[in-house]
């Protein structure tokens, strides 16, 4: 699995206090999984893709609902065991229906918080033509006029840097995820 690992970090991070979970969310090519990703390494928490999931699982077949609801299933799966035992957890994904955002986190009864990325559509299809492989204009058109219906959580403006993005969100964290940032090594 490409994008679905999990972090190798003390339980707990040293803090005495229990680990909580952040949700990235927003339309493709907004900086989704780079900002979770560098979240994730950063703060010694496991990483939760639902695409991947998604992908792994052959649920994004019709697109409903249903199918994403059985995604989360498979996330909670992977992050309960890590939060169980004090490891923060970074979910990323497009979360096209408030009620899957509402599923995950009543599956869940930790600290947490949402962060909704966000950013013209033009941007975003920008950022998608630079990956490899791209899903295309008409794709991140489709996901983002999914993605952007309703407003859920702190919203992150996204036009910026990707590292910027990161630390406007790791000024909201304290409190939320409970974890330090680990110490570097070398």
């Amino acid at each position: 699995m490409r994008r679905v690992a999990r972090a190798a970090s003390r339980p707990g991070s040293g803090t005495g206090r229990p680990a909580g979970y952040v949700v990235i969310r927003g339309p493709l090519g907004v900086g989704k999984t780079t900002v979770a990703r560098i979240l994730a390494r950063t703060r010694g928490a496991g990483y939760v893709s639902i695409d991947q999931i998604l992908d792994d699982h052959g649920l994004w077949d019709s697109g409903r609902l249903a199918e994403f609801l059985a995604a989360n299933r498979v996330a909670v799966g992977i992050a309960r065991p890590l939060l169980a035992a004090g490891t923060a957890v970074v979910f990323d994904g497009n979360f096209y229906w408030k009620r899957q955002l509402d599923d995950l986190i009543g599956r869940l009864s930790y600290p947490h918080q949402v962060f909704t990325l966000q950013a013209p559509v033009a941007l975003c299809i920008l950022r998608d033509r630079r990956r490899r492989p791209s899903h295309g204009a008409i794709a991140a058109r489709q996901v983002y006029a999914k993605a952007t219906r309703f407003e859920y959580g702190i919203s992150v403006d996204a036009t910026g840097s990707l590292a910027a993005v990161v630390r406007r969100i790791e000024r909201q964290l304290p409190g939320v995820l409970r974890v330090r940032p680990t110490a570097p090594t070398g």
